[in-house]
């Protein structure tokens, strides 16, 4: 049965893509600030996320016009949340949580080598009244040998999704009954 459900809770119910881990450099001081709202913009290298002033890299981010999306895994889950309840302003968090920076190609802040994944990204736009920040990935880096592979989705409100099972149905969309 159906029962009313509080608007201001919505997002919950649809929670976003995963838990991500953002990287900045301002030339003097690296930081990472934990993002849990972001999306792909289609098909393309573009990536939105939602952060604003409220961030101490938030700044960093706009001054520098880039930084790096550091996908961490399930076994980074505490670390992710931990990196999220401090502030760089006064914590230097990569040694706080003794994550390794590594060196980008394209961008000057860090990857971050415990992740998964790590995508060194520009800032194309600003969408001030959203909070939304559209970001172009201009090199992606993965970890074929990393064992801990699944991912962590915040739900909004202290509760996490860990990604399981994974279900190919490629056949089925592209029209072919398997």
């Amino acid at each position: 049965m159906m029962k009313d459900f509080p608007l201001n809770k919505v997002f919950t119910l649809i929670e976003s893509g995963p838990v991500l881990l953002v990287t900045t450099a301002d030339g003097r001081k690296k930081n990472i600030m934990t993002i849990s709202w972001s999306m792909p913009m289609d098909f393309s290298p573009d990536i939105a996320l939602v952060t604003g002033s409220w961030n101490h890299s938030f700044g960093t981010m706009m001054k520098t016009r880039e930084c790096v999306l550091a996908v961490p895994p399930v076994d980074l889950m505490k670390k992710t949340v931990g990196i999220g309840m401090c502030s760089g302003t006064d914590t230097d968090k990569f040694r706080k949580f003794e994550l390794t920076p590594g060196k980008a190609l394209k961008v000057r802040a860090p990857l971050i080598l415990e992740c998964l994944a790590n995508i060194e990204c520009h800032v194309t736009d600003y969408i001030e009244k959203h909070g939304i920040v559209v970001l172009s990935a201009v090199k992606a880096w993965i970890d074929e040998d990393r064992k801990e592979r699944r991912v962590f989705h915040a739900v909004g409100d202290g509760r996490f999704i860990v990604d399981g099972r994974t279900v190919n149905l490629r056949k089925l969309m592209e029209g072919k009954i398997p």
